[in-house]
């Protein structure tokens, strides 16, 4: 017998962001579609710096997002793929619309290229496109206490700053950076090799910089663990994902442009799945 098709947020989650897809088969079989449906959307909107071809394209599409998530918390939403189950996510689990707000406020940043000025600004940006998502999934699971709050906070960024190491030689090819002027400055790195993805010796020296920074995130969150409700933790499993991409990033020796961090491994749905049978995120 031929599995069920999948729906159609779930086939994109599954296709353009297999990560939170691996976390969300761990959530109960009654929310996995409302997760679905945000992590949908959310790559709907963390698209756009790639699908547009000058600034003024992706405010209207960002504005055009704003508008659907007022139709959608106002019981109009439009009729659209992700927006259609994502206004019955929003109204089922009464979702916080201040998290919808500042996730595509956001990705208002993307449409600017120049770097970050420096580790707080790179923190900041990690910290409002990662950690709404996260307390909203958390919403979905029934998790909206302070601690669970704090904890998708902490690891909403810290997995965004896991995710712009990784993205480094993807923006590099396209002459862009997120990493933190004052660290390249401190460690000799330039735009222009980092553009033409010849890395200079400190960018490893930059890498485990941001790096430490995600891990310190973790390690603050994970403080929270016995206050955090065990409802939460598929939302919370991207700590998981995080500590497996960092792990493999310092066995290259932080070399970002190594080609062996885009071999996939058999090691990511294990921890995952580890994580999701002993209920430790």
């Amino acid at each position: 017998m031929a599995p069920p098709a999948l729906s159609a947020c779930a086939e994109a989650v599954r296709k353009h962001d297999n990560d939170r897809f691996l976390t969300a088969l761990f959530a109960p079989a009654t929310v996995r579609e409302d997760l679905f449906a945000l992590y949908a959307f959310n790559h709907e909107v963390a698209k756009t710096r790639e699908v547009v071809t000058e600034p003024t394209l992706g405010q209207i599409r960002l504005q055009w997002w704003r508008e659907s998530i007022e139709g959608a918390f106002e019981g109009r939403p439009r009729r659209h793929e992700v927006v259609e189950p994502l206004a019955t996510a929003i109204l089922r689990h009464d979702l916080d619309r201040a998290q919808f707000d500042l996730l595509i406020d956001g990705r208002e940043a993307d449409l600017d290229d120049e770097a970050p000025a420096d580790m707080e600004c790179l923190v900041n940006y990690a910290q409002v496109t990662g950690a709404p998502l996260v307390r909203l999934a958390s919403q979905v699971l029934g998790a909206r206490d302070p601690a669970s709050m704090e904890a998708a906070r902490l690891i909403g960024t810290a997995w965004a700053l896991t995710g712009i190491l990784r993205a480094t030689p993807f923006l590099a090819r396209g002459h862009r950076s997120r990493l933190p002027l004052t660290l390249m400055t401190e460690f000799r790195v330039t735009e222009p090799a980092l553009f033409e993805c010849k890395p200079e010796p400190g960018l490893a020296q930059v890498a485990e910089a941001i790096a430490d920074t995600a891990r310190s995130l973790l390690k603050q969150a994970r403080a929270l663990r016995r206050q955090v409700p065990k409802a939460a933790l598929p939302a919370l499993l991207p700590a998981t994902l995080a500590d497996h991409y960092l792990g493999r990033i310092g066995k290259s020796g932080y070399n970002l442009m190594s080609p062996t961090l885009l071999r996939p491994t058999i090691g990511r749905p294990l921890a995952v799945g580890w994580a999701a049978t002993i209920g430790r995120w």
